[in-house]
């Protein structure tokens, strides 16, 4: 390990990177995201317009290292996300799902359903719609309104089990949007779900989250 990348690590470790000056700009510190930050960004969508964009790959070798060595999902995921699409990175698309999966099994919710979309759309991988489901299903658990809507159009359109019926609509009821599109096609899928099941299952399926 040449003392340069040994430098890196370390800084990595503390937290901060300092970057590198280019020719005479003065050294300039970077902060490493929170994982609530990215969270945030993952959120909106704004991780890579961050990270190329706005700190232009300062922290590509940081965000490499915090996925590699200390494991941290969300930097998994920014990580696998950027190597699959080639953001600061060679591209590497099977890189990148190695790393997205491991976000995933760690229980990072926007991996889970970042994967079942890709596997329900064939991006990147061939489509397995089988796959895609266990990968929303659990995603729409754990509250991700994005899960929740594509494991429904799932069902609706005769994929799956009809005992997922009752979750799918649980957790759409029980969803929440500011968005009155997004309402209004929560709306229509609650429906379509609705006349798919027995009354009493509608009513058991409308209580509270737990």
């Amino acid at each position: 390990m040449t003392w340069h990348k040994a430098a890196i690590i370390a800084a990595v470790l503390s937290g901060v990177l300092f970057a590198l000056p280019a020719k005479s700009q003065d050294i300039e510190a970077v902060q490493l995201y929170s994982d609530a930050e990215l969270v945030e960004m993952f959120a909106t969508n704004e991780h890579i317009t961050q990270v190329r964009d706005v700190d232009r790959c300062q922290l590509a070798q940081d965000i490499e290292a915090q996925a590699e060595l200390e494991r941290r999902p969300t930097y998994q995921f920014l990580y696998g996300d950027m190597k699959a699409w080639g953001i600061c990175y060679d591209r590497d698309p099977k890189i990148g799902l190695l790393y997205m999966e491991k976000a995933a099994e760690q229980g990072l919710v926007e991996a889970l359903e970042q994967l079942g979309r890709y596997y329900h759309e064939g991006r990147l991988v061939q489509q397995d719609i089988e796959r895609a489901i266990l990968y929303l299903r659990e995603a729409a658990s754990l509250g991700n309104l994005r899960a929740q809507q594509r494991f429904a159009s799932i069902l609706l359109n005769d994929h799956g089990s009809p005992y997922d019926y009752e979750n799918a609509y649980h957790w759409l009821h029980n969803s929440v949007t500011g968005d009155s599109g997004k309402h209004r096609e929560i709306q229509q899928q609650l429906a379509q779900l609705s006349e798919r099941m027995p009354p009493s299952v509608v009513e058991k399926a409308k209580r509270p989250l737990e």
